[in-house]
């Protein structure tokens, strides 16, 4: 199985160093809405009690993240692009224990500089 993170270059950064830009495709993006379920609630509202990281708040965010950026990777892809800059998440909360991730960026064709 291949890694969809291999097949496309992902930074931060407005450019990628050793790497021209030759295209802009638009932008790529890619979003998930997670909610809680019972089991998570309970064991978060215990571990709230006590105090400290709620670990189960905290790997359901990371799958979304995960998820969030595998879905700008692949509308990239679709895009035709072979690169993500200025690549960035945004979260939101939208009510009922639910929360928004959001992952965006610049699609682009790059190419390696000579």
């Amino acid at each position: 199985m291949v890694n969809i993170m291999d097949e496309i270059i992902v930074v931060t950064t407005p450019t990628i160093p050793g790497y021209k830009i030759i295209e802009v495709k638009g932008i790529a993006r890619g979003g998930i809405v997670m909610a809680t379920h019972l089991g998570r609630d309970i064991l978060a509202l215990l571990r709230n009690i006590k105090g400290g990281e709620v670990k189960e708040y905290t790997q359901m965010m990371a799958e979304a993240r995960e998820e969030a950026l595998r879905r700008m990777i692949e509308h990239a892809k679709k895009l035709g692009a072979n690169a993500v800059v200025n690549f960035r998440f945004a979260t939101s909360n939208v009510g009922g224990g639910m929360a928004e991730v959001y992952a965006y960026g610049t699609a682009v064709v790059v190419e390696r500089e000579k």
